[in-house]
């Protein structure tokens, strides 16, 4: 398959082939010369790799037979979906694709990029309504731009009409825990969840338990070394390790982990709620009302952003989100391992298991999976009976935060068929999609991934007994604490136009080019400009369904600061420290 998306544009040879290849195998299963659909492949994946389920192999069974039926129109057909590069969906590719294929005569091509590639791929076919994947893993931050742009299949509608004959009536979307993220604001669902992971706080428990650091944290600071609840502790803890500790067990030992790779994903480092961490947006839950985690503002009741500058009523350029980039340079710099400022998002994350980092703010449980792995893998943080060294928490607040806002980030990514994909190809990539999520498979999945989607498989009883080797991943999704973690929400009009500029702009304050205010002052008055062309393309031509940027008048950032828009600038951004003792945070999980 080619790899760049001009040449799956373009390449009208690699298009024919694969027509050839999908008419020759047409022509042999009307001439009885290929056996596709088989309840003999199905019985044998589901006794050789679809186990544990909450379905009883009668039950697996059924559901694959309604699989083979209704693909029956599709058998033969090739088609080609997309999405980006973490253990689930490497299963999917390596794995399930080869299941389907032998359970229903339906090839499928699951190409994995990197998430940047994805989001590329997924605009480039918007705006040129060419067909280039028939589906994707795009991540429901999108929600609010296939709500407005109206180019992705919406899939209730869908469901109820075209996609009628191909709906799984065991799909039970009820059992899905992501979808209030993939509905839009006219209540209809665009995107079907397929992984979930959340952003929460890692730390080596075993050097947190050690009695000696503990009386040598308290003696310093004042008290306990433990969770942290605000950035103050955490800052506290990172300096401690880095300068006091130093050297646990002859290693070089760090206080601190994250990324700074001028990139794509550097951008979602920030968008990901890390402002709304910090306390820049407004209080309000999944997402901030009026203003959200990227710092834009749209009114109750509004479907319109109304600017992100602090002189419109957004809070991207105000003293909290400086105060949030401000502290992600500086304890990079100081407390981070050296190189991880030129770490990517891929190359940050694993690195933990090399066993020399004390804690990380942001954590994505995406890469649980790695971090279970045994040490013989090359994992350092786990024991030699595979028992992790380290737990996952929720993660601390910065200083503007309040009661009510936010608490963190959690990714939703979820199958999306664009309506420029023909109807026989999307009708047999909806198929596929329902298949790597269905209840025969996706309890299998969610051991190898480690990316919950359904109730019904993180209540299993196998997740009961893995609970203690997955250092708080299953206390954590069984809580209703989870749904406190969402992805970026309805204010962001068009994510791929706007996610681009944060990553250049944040870039900026690596390199040293610019000040945390300033590149902050830069990248609200880009996407104010941005937006200001998206609003001029909405009044002319209806293109976000209006409810496109209606931008503010600007007014004086007191004024705003006075009358609910940014929070004014706090006399000390560094109050005490607060820490919290973990067994009793997951007690607490434990209990609700």
């Amino acid at each position: 398959m080619p790899q760049s998306i001009s040449g799956i544009a373009d390449n009208r040879e690699e298009k024919m082939r694969r027509y050839l290849l999908s008419a020759a195998a047409v022509c042999a299963v009307v001439a009885g010369q290929a056996a596709y659909a088989d309840e003999a492949a199905a019985k044998k994946w589901i006794d050789e790799e679809f186990q544990p389920s909450v379905l009883s192999k009668d039950e697996q069974m059924a559901e694959m037979q309604w699989f083979i039926k209704a693909a029956e129109p599709y058998a033969g057909m090739e088609i080609n979906v997309l999405s980006e590069g973490i253990p689930t969906h490497s299963y999917e590719s390596e794995v399930l694709t080869k299941a389907f294929e032998e359970i229903t005569g339906i090839k499928v091509n699951h190409q994995i990029l990197g998430e940047g590639e994805v989001v590329q791929a997924v605009q480039t076919q918007m705006q040129t309504k060419r067909n280039l994947y028939d589906a994707y893993v795009n991540d429901s931050d999108l929600i609010g731009t296939h709500s407005r742009l109206q180019l992705a299949y919406n899939l209730t509608d869908m469901m109820a009409g075209d996609f009628k004959d191909v709906t799984n009536p065991g799909l039970d979307l009820g059992d899905f825990m992501g979808t209030q993220f993939t509905t839009g604001p006219d209540g209809d669902l665009y995107q079907l969840p397929d992984q979930q992971f959340a952003n929460l706080y890692w730390f080596r428990k075993d050097w947190f338990d050690r009695e000696d650091l503990k009386a040598a944290f308290k003696a310093k600071y004042g008290y306990e070394l433990g969770v942290p609840v605000n950035w103050s502790a955490y800052e506290d803890i990172a300096e401690f390790f880095s300068e006091d500790v130093k050297e646990i067990d002859g290693t070089a030992i760090y206080g601190h982990m994250d990324y700074g790779k001028r990139a794509p994903d550097l951008g979602w480092r920030m968008t990901d709620a890390w402002l709304s961490m910090a306390g820049a947006g407004s209080k309000g839950e999944p997402n901030g009302i009026p203003i959200d985690e990227w710092g834009i503002r749209m009114e109750a009741g509004s479907c319109n952003p109304a600017g992100a500058s602090v002189t419109r009523g957004g809070a991207a350029n105000g003293p909290a989100a400086v105060y949030a980039i401000r502290k992600w340079d500086e304890w990079l710099r100081k407390y981070a391992p050296p190189g991880a400022a030129s770490y990517d998002f891929y190359q940050s994350l694993p690195a933990l298991a090399q066993g020399n980092v004390a804690q990380q703010i942001f954590w994505y449980t995406a890469f649980t999976a790695d971090m279970v792995k045994p040490q013989s893998e090359g994992n350092n943080t786990v024991d030699g009976d595979g028992n992790p060294l380290w737990r996952m928490a929720p993660s601390p607040h910065g200083p503007y935060w309040e009661d009510g806002q936010k608490v963190g980030y959690q990714d939703v990514g979820s199958w999306t068929i664009l309506n420029s994909t023909p109807l026989d190809r999307a009708q047999a990539a909806w198929l596929y999609a329902q298949f790597v999520v269905s209840k025969t498979v996706d309890v299998k999945k969610s051991h190898v991934g480690l990316t919950f989607i359904r109730d019904s498989s993180v209540n299993h009883e196998s997740f009961s007994e893995r609970a203690a080797k997955l250092g708080g991943l299953v206390e954590f999704y069984r809580s209703p604490d989870r749904v406190r973690w969402s992805p970026t929400g309805i204010n962001v009009p068009d994510y791929p136009k706007l996610a681009q500029i944060w990553w250049q702009q944040i870039g900026d304050v690596n390199s040293g080019a610019f000040t945390p205010q300033e590149a902050m002052d830069r990248l609200a008055f880009e996407m104010d400009t941005v937006m200001a062309r998206m609003q001029a393309a909405d009044e002319a031509a209806n293109v976000y369904g209006g409810c496109g940027p209606r931008l503010n008048e600007e007014k004086d950032a007191e004024w705003w600061f006075a009358n609910g828009g940014a929070k004014p600038k706090l006399d000390n951004e560094k109050p005490q420290g607060e820490t919290v003792n973990y067994d009793e945070l997951v007690a607490r999980w434990a209990k609700n």
